[in-house]
């Protein structure tokens, strides 16, 4: 998919079509020239979307600093600018999952509280990675919720995938141990591993959560070879607090972010970028199987500065 065609779908499906930056910004302008009230309605944007304290006050003093200097005279300077800066931030914790040929099977965790959206996240990996002719394995590692097994089941049976399941409350560590063996008779390239969705302040079950890795690391040493968060976007500050929380017992490799259209603003993104610097492999746009997208920071900077109702096409 081409740059402008991903700017394009986003723009349509984040915030359901409506940035949290969205508004006319030429009525941020008096008498041409940008004042210290519309920075400040910037600013308090931003920090209402969830972006941190040191991203907003990073954002606003560069554009602060442009009009000073009247780089940004204009609303398409302004509404260029602080898509630039949005991408200059974000640009580093764009790192795109890549599987090695030489890793197999390839174990891929994945964590989060429950309701984040996990489970769907899986599913939507699995079909992405068989999409790509990979031979995916999923580990139905939720032993504690009868339902999660049941949902991760239907995910194996939609896309046509092999699934290791034992009966509810097993040993998690042991279904994933198993799946490890049967993805190795099976010559299995991936193995996408469920677990059960934890409370972060819950230190017993990050403890859990600890056991369930030193087992794998019985099989490979450097294994999981990902350690995916999944975070819902509608959570906020919350969602950067669970974060820290799962690094600090995991050792987190990447985020996926799910539930960017709903009534998410993006702005969670920007924190975790500067808080933890973790790489943002995926991000959830929407329901369907293809809304689970690679992280772009360019295309989301512009989605989130534009909104669905743009005038513009870039």
């Amino acid at each position: 998919m081409s740059n402008e065609s991903l700017v394009k779908r986003m723009r349509a499906q984040l915030n359901r079509g409506d940035s949290w930056l969205t508004y006319d910004l030429n009525r941020l302008f008096t008498r041409d020239k940008l004042d210290d009230s519309a920075l400040e309605e910037i600013e308090m944007r931003l920090l209402g979307a969830d972006a941190g304290i040191e991203a907003t006050e990073w954002l606003v003093d560069k554009l602060r600093a442009d009009v000073l200097s009247s780089r940004v005279k204009t609303a398409e300077q302004l509404r260029d600018r602080l898509c630039a800066l949005l991408t200059e931030w974000l640009q580093p914790v764009e790192q795109p999952l890549e599987i090695p040929d030489f890793i197999r099977p390839y174990i891929l965790f994945v964590v989060g509280i429950n309701g984040s959206g996990k489970t769907t996240t899986i599913g939507k990996l699995a079909a992405h990675y068989k999409a790509q002719g990979r031979k995916v394995l999923l580990a139905a590692g939720d032993t504690f919720r009868a339902a999660a097994t049941d949902q991760l089941r239907q995910w194996a049976q939609r896309i046509d995938v092999p699934i290791v399941a034992q009966q509810e409350g097993a040993d998690p560590a042991s279904v994933i141990f198993d799946a490890v063996t049967s993805a190795t008779q099976r010559g299995a390239d991936l193995i996408i591993a469920d677990t059960a969705g934890r409370l972060h302040t819950q230190a017993h079950l990050m403890e859990e959560l600890r056991k369930v890795k030193r087992v794998i690391q019985k099989h490979d040493p450097y294994a999981p070879h990902e350690s995916l968060l999944v975070l819902d976007g509608t959570q906020g500050g919350n969602g950067l607090v669970q974060a820290k929380q799962f690094h600090e017992a995991l050792g987190l490799t990447g985020v996926a972010v799910t539930k960017l259209d709903g009534t998410a603003r993006g702005g969670i993104l920007l924190a975790l970028a500067k808080q933890l610097s973790l790489p943002v492999r995926y991000i959830g746009i929407g329901e369907s199987v293809d809304d689970l997208i690679p992280f772009n920071a360019a295309a989301f900077s512009r989605a989130l500065v534009d909104g669905a109702s743009a005038s513009h096409d870039r």
